[in-house]
Order: structure tokens, then sequence, then C-alpha cells
């Protein structure tokens, strides 16, 4: 009845192409998500199960985030006007009733549009601005930022209106390809795009990533850092464990210690985090709190070879690797197991397939180092946004990584695009020297850009984070320089080193490079 989010999608010859592969792709045309997330594994395995839990001892069980989505849905419909199309903007960390409220918009043919809990009103205004939600339903404690830009029904509301509520709500017949999600970007890049999902979307990336590589069974109990704003933690949280019958940890933060402590006090068997909260805990050296894992899973950024092989002589985890993007929903490429090659990304998921493009758009072959392009049963669109057409290119969702392929189709990753340095016309790929960087045994972490250089083009300037006690200076730079060059290639050293005490990330934990790239650019005469 709303067909704004429709309205503004991109043009179809902007679309990538879509493919639909294996026999758990094929879609019927009418497809509610939530019907398929919550009211099938409740018939399948039955209403008792815990679906949901937290640190704090709260449970809900499947048939309780039934009836709660259901009431949702309710409400949203009977005493609020939502008709089918209209978005509504969320606004909370990780807990229960958010997973009913993202349920309870898609049950009454709503669009969710999932935003940081962290985000203030100055960066949630283009969001507003640019998906036109008709209100948001926000977590109490965040309510108060969004009440100037949106009506708001904040948590505590929410549920006493669904208390009044019988909690039996028959799903709206919303098509396989009606918009489900405006998801933004991290805007670990900078500004954020909006990415627009189907239901058929929702359900792909468990049909791919979650079926075939992460593999959750029934009695899982599935552990994430993200936040649902971010697929990743969506995909992790809501859709993987739903879809197996399992059960969720909801943490609202967490620090890497708290997290290997919840995985030790809960009993949590699957852990999804981002390479910096391993590191973390292997150089607190708490490693062993994780002994009872039987699956970890790393992404947001590829995690250093050196961090996998101690988790794996540690504590025998072979952690799963993986690169998604927004735009896809969640993670592409990967491996599991005995396909696991260290050092290696993975293979293109079932259902999707992927290539290593050259400057003109052309496939390169085993060992050429190029753009990553991928094609599945997910793809980039961008709404009402002219970078559509910097994504897509030739059919082909071009993520913005740089990779070369292996002869044997494994998956090798260099740097974002935006990350490679051309220092005196050598190719210097940043996550390299930043590995290289982070085996300083005074090192907790760095990050690496190009910065502006006459006589070389640009030079590796390297942004390092010591040890509590260890002296930022003049003699432990060159000593790292000194380091890098015994490490790697010596051409690829940073000539600048520059200490700071954090390095900027976003909500998700991303590292912000852009932010780092101003501070040397802003620094160049013009």
């Amino acid at each position: 009845m709303d067909t704004f989010a429709r309205d503004h999608l991109p043009p179809s010859a902007l679309w990538p192409a879509i493919e639909f592969t294996t026999p758990d792709l094929r879609y019927p045309d009418r497809l509610n998500a939530a019907t398929e997330l919550i009211d099938v594994p409740v018939a399948r395995f039955g209403p008792d199960r815990p679906a949901l839990r937290t640190p704090e001892g709260e449970v809900w069980s499947y048939g309780e985030l039934l009836t709660h989505a259901n009431q949702v849905a309710q409400v949203l419909s009977e005493d609020l006007g939502l008709v089918p199309g209209q978005r509504v903007l969320l606004r909370s960390p990780n807990n229960p009733w958010t997973v009913a409220a993202w349920l309870g918009v898609l049950k009454a043919g709503g669009v969710v549009v999932t935003t940081m809990a962290a985000l203030r009103a100055r960066e949630l205004a283009p969001v507003i601005e640019r998906t036109r939600p008709s209100l948001a339903l926000a977590d109490r404690r965040f309510a108060d930022e969004v009440r100037a830009l949106l009506p708001v029904v904040d948590h505590d509301d929410l549920a006493a209106r669904a208390a009044t509520k019988a909690g039996e709500f028959t799903a709206v017949d919303t098509a396989a390809d009606d918009v489900a999600l405006l998801a933004p970007t991290s805007g670990s890049t900078g500004s954020p795009k909006i990415t627009a999902h189907f239901h058929r979307d929702v359900l792909s990336i468990d049909n791919t990533f979650g079926r075939h590589v992460l593999k959750l069974n029934a009695d899982d109990l599935v552990a994430c850092t993200a936040p649902f704003a971010f697929t990743f933690g969506l995909g992790m949280l809501v859709v993987f464990p739903l879809r197996a019958g399992a059960c969720a940890l909801l943490t609202e933060a967490a620090t890497p210690a708290q997290v290997a402590e919840f995985v030790q006090q809960q009993g949590v068997t699957v852990l999804a985090t981002a390479p910096t909260a391993y590191k973390a805990i292997l150089r607190d050296g708490i490693e062993a709190k994780l002994s009872g894992l039987r699956t970890a899973v790393s992404a947001g950024e590829h995690i250093p070879l050196e961090t996998w092989q101690r988790l794996h002589d540690r504590l025998g985890l072979r952690v799963i690797d993986g690169i998604g993007a927004t735009e896809l929903l969640h993670i592409f490429i990967s491996a599991a197991g005995d396909d696991i090659r260290p050092g290696s990304t993975g293979k293109p998921v079932p259902g999707y397939r992927a290539t290593v493009l050259g400057a003109g758009g052309e496939e390169l072959g085993p060992g050429e180092v190029g753009r990553l392009g991928v094609i599945g049963p997910v793809g980039c669109r961008y709404l009402d946004d002219e970078r559509q057409k910097d994504y897509v290119v030739g059919g082909w969702n071009v993520t913005g990584d740089v990779f070369h392929r292996d002869e044997d189709g494994y998956f090798h990753y260099h740097a974002r695009s935006d990350h490679m340095i051309v220092s005196s016309g050598y190719n210097i790929g940043g996550p390299e020297v930043e590995e290289a960087i982070d085996t300083h045994p005074d090192v907790l972490e760095s990050a690496v850009v190009a910065k502006p250089d006459d006589e070389r083009g640009s030079v590796v300037c390297a942004f390092v984070v010591l040890r509590e006690g260890v002296p930022a200076d003049d003699g432990k730079a060159r000593e790292i320089q000194d380091h890098v060059k015994r490490t790697i290639a010596p051409y690829k050293y940073p000539r600048e080193v520059r200490f700071r005490t954090s390095l900027p990330r976003n909500a998700s934990g991303k590292l912000q490079r852009f932010a780092l790239r101003e501070i040397v650019e802003e620094e160049v005469p013009r």
C-alpha cells in the first residue's frame, strides 16, 4: 500500500545479476520472512525450546517470541495504523524486545530500518530523511535522541500495549521480492548508503552461509558481538539460530574480556566476533575461556594468520574466516573445517560465484591481483543513490576489496581497494604491514594509511597503539620500523610511525581508516 521503498530502488538496469543456483534458493512468489523465521520453527521444534537468552537470566522460548512478535504486529497495525510498505525505525541494543519488534514489523508488512543505538540525532537525521519511516520503536534509554525527528514508541510502552493483544496474527501476504529491510552501511568508508533487501534475501543468507558453512544445530547457544543493525549480527543472532532451532545469547555491549567470560559462564558453543576481539583475548591470556566453543567465526575484517594460528594451536579451533558486505547482507566467501586453508578467506559459498576483476572489468586469472566481484541470490540495491553505478559493474557486485585467486579456487585477501598504497611504483597492501607491526611485542594494534608524498607518490604512515607503560618516542618508532623490515619486504616498512592511545572505530568495531586518511591528507600543502 505504501510503495516508497520500491519506488526508490535503483533502475533495474543498474541491478547486479541475481542467480538462484541451488534448490534451497528457489522461492515461491509470495513469502513473508518473519513467518519462516518464527512460525515455521515453532511448528518444527515446538514452542518450549529457548530462543533468546541474556546474561542477566532472561529467557524467551520460541512460543513466547512468536506471541510477542504477533503482539507487536497487532500493535503496529491496529493501534498505530501501519500499512504494508511503511517503514519502521528500530533503535535499540541487542535485547529480546528488539527481536520481537523486528519480526513484528515484517509480519505486519512493514519495512524495518535498522539503526545503531549509539548513533546521535545528527547521524540519525540523514537516515530518517532518506528512508522516511512512519515511526520508531526504541529502547527507552535511547528514545529521546529520536523523538525530535520521529514519533516514538519506547519498549516499555510497546510491551504494555502488547500485553493487551491476543498474540495471534496472520502475517501480511508479502511478495518474496517485497522490500523487508533497509540497512545503512557501517560508514567505515565515510557517508553510509542505504541498502535494500527483500523477504527472500533474508532467507537466502541462511540457505547459503548458514546451512553450508556455519551449520548450526538445535543445541547450539550462539553469541555475537555485532549489533542487529549490522547485518552480520542480524544473521548470527536472529536468522541463523531461529532457522536451526538454536538459542541466541543477546548481549547489549561487551568488551572482549567480557565476551570470553560469557562464553565460559553461559556455555556458548558458537561465537562470532571481529578479529580485534580474538586478538585482545589472546593478548590478555584468557583464551582458555573459549575452550567450550565448537565453532568460532571471524568477520568484519580479515583475520591475521598469526591470530588464526594461535587460536588453533592453543584451543584446536579452526576459526571460520569470511568476507561479506551489507550490500549482500552476509558472508559470501568462506570455508569451514578441513576446507579451511589458513591465510585464505576461502571459496565462494554455495549459491555464489566470485571472480577477480582487472581495471577494465575483465576477469583475471589465478595469481593476478584485482577487485573482487561477486554474484549470488542477493545483491546491491542502494536506495536512491548514485553510488549504485560504482558498486555494480557488468552485473558483478564489486565490493571494494582486493584479492587474488589461487589455482585451487581459494581467494586470498590483500586490502580494501582504498587501502592499497602505491609507493614509488610498488603496490603495498595495508593489512600486510599492519600484521607485521602487530607482531612487535610492544604493540597492541595498528593501522596504516597512505600519506601523499611528492617524491614517492605515497608513503606508508602507521598509527600505533602501544602497550601500557611503553614509551612512545622516536626510539620506539625506529624499533618498530626495523621490526617490519625484518618481517616483510623492507620497502613496505612505515616511513612514518605515529603513536595514539586508540584507533577510530565505528560502533561495530570496524576500523575507520578514512578518519586517519583525513588526518594525513589535511597536512598536505595545497
